[in-house]
């Protein structure tokens, strides 16, 4: 069965696409070891047409990883973009300039390379993991995802499932139409993510760091 993308009502993409101010309207919610989500609900208007042009554009390809004793498929369509590879859609470029400069502070550098992760249907899913290759293993990374397409759980948690908190053992937000949701995860990753099974739901979170 092919699922099909839910339009939102509120994503009036008649208006064109276009990005809204960020400057005091995002929501922060701290978490654990330093580690913060900020959440910024319809940033992108007009994300309908961005998310098909991504999705019929892009080179999107597989990916295959070891699970205990044996590979498989990873359960999603990816693509990477290095630091100043072109990105596949102009909206792309203005959100992540938009983004280096919002978070310029506190970042110290603007964001630098881009990854596409497509959920073709509600069966793709990313389990609990944390992001700890590369210069996340040694330095704090803010990660930034711009969510288009149907709404997908996307959930936090401290490593390895601990109780640090009441209000911070598990954090869970939406992944829906044209919403950004920036994360600094902090020196050696104290906070891992995963984004479970949704039924028949497609979407493409867009994430730079």
């Amino acid at each position: 069965m092919t699922a099909t993308m839910q339009p939102s009502l509120f994503d009036n993409g008649d208006l064109g696409v276009s990005l809204a101010d960020l400057d005091g309207t995002v929501q922060r919610r701290i978490l654990t070891a330093g580690a913060w989500v900020d959440h910024r609900p319809a940033w992108l208007t007009g994300s309908e047409a961005v998310f098909d042009n991504l999705e019929a554009t892009v080179p999107w390809r597989s990916e295959r990883r070891q699970m205990y004793d044996r590979v498989v498929d990873v359960p999603r369509l990816v693509c990477f973009y290095a630091e100043n590879q072109p990105l596949p859609d102009a909206l792309l470029t203005e959100a992540k300039d938009a983004l280096s400069s919002h978070y310029f502070d506190e970042l110290g550098e603007p964001f630098a390379t881009s990854g596409l992760c497509f959920y073709r249907d509600g069966s793709d899913s990313v389990a609990w993991h944390g992001d700890d290759t590369g210069r996340s293993r040694t330095e704090d990374t803010m990660v930034a995802i711009l969510s288009l397409g149907a709404a997908r759980p996307l959930l936090w948690r401290p490593r390895g499932g601990r109780r640090i908190h009441p209000l911070q053992s598990r954090t869970r937000r939406s992944t829906r139409h044209g919403r950004i949701l920036p994360t600094h995860v902090g020196t050696l990753c104290p906070e891992e993510c995963a984004g479970p099974r949704a039924e028949n739901q497609r979407s493409i979170p867009h994430s730079r760091s």
